[in-house]
């Protein structure tokens, strides 16, 4: 789920993350979210830990009726969390 920072509306959406990397996620989403904007996000990771993280978005395309697709970059990840990350993005090249 991810929520916007700039906003005082409290409306999260859920998104379903397709790729992440130590710098940014790729995600859909059927809400039209702002290019630019700064997002809060929860991302529950393969060893159920969740981290805490804030999304950028920095890129945007339709994604016919089922909504959107969006590349986002982490912002202020702390190192502990981006070597997390960086640990399943290691597992995941193993195991495809």
């Amino acid at each position: 789920m991810v929520k916007r920072l700039d906003s005082t509306e409290k409306h999260a959406v859920v998104i379903n993350i397709s790729d992440v990397s130590r710098t940014g996620v790729g995600f859909s989403c059927p809400d039209q979210l702002d290019i630019r904007a700064v997002y809060e996000c929860y991302l529950t990771i393969w060893t159920k830990e969740v981290i805490h993280v804030f999304l950028q978005i920095v890129r945007s395309e339709v994604e016919g009726t089922e909504g959107f697709h969006y590349g986002a970059v982490f912002i202020g990840m702390s190192e502990q969390d981006a070597f997390r990350i960086s640990v399943y993005e290691q597992f995941s090249a193993i195991n495809n």
